[in-house]
């Protein structure tokens, strides 16, 4: 089930993958980001690191790596990457989450 259509309304971020691999919606305050990500196909994201950030999975499935641990997540689960740590995943197909990030400028908002 995808977000409510209010929510497809806000604008979207500048991530690097195309259009058809996910689909992104966010609210920005001065103190954070909160992005609505919806998969339409297989993700491999490399480890990386920023500040920090927490997340749920709606629906799907993520394998995430978080500071070497691996750990696998589905609906109803979060998870919090503290700032700095390295952490990289895995998404399946159909996979929606929301992730609240703490740096407001961690992606360009497209408008």
């Amino acid at each position: 089930m995808p977000f409510p259509d209010f929510i497809q309304t806000f604008p979207g971020i500048d991530v690097p993958f195309p259009k058809d691999v996910v689909k992104t919606a966010v609210v920005r305050s001065d103190d954070g980001l909160v992005a609505f990500f919806s998969f339409a196909k297989d993700v491999e994201l490399p480890s990386h690191s920023h500040g920090a950030q927490w997340g749920t999975v709606v629906e799907g499935e993520i394998k995430l790596t978080i500071g070497g641990e691996t750990k696998i997540y589905k609906p109803g689960d979060s998870y919090t990457i503290p700032a700095g740590v390295e952490h990289g995943a895995s998404i399946k197909a159909g996979t929606r989450v929301i992730d609240v990030f703490e740096e407001a400028d961690r992606y360009q908002i497209k408008r």
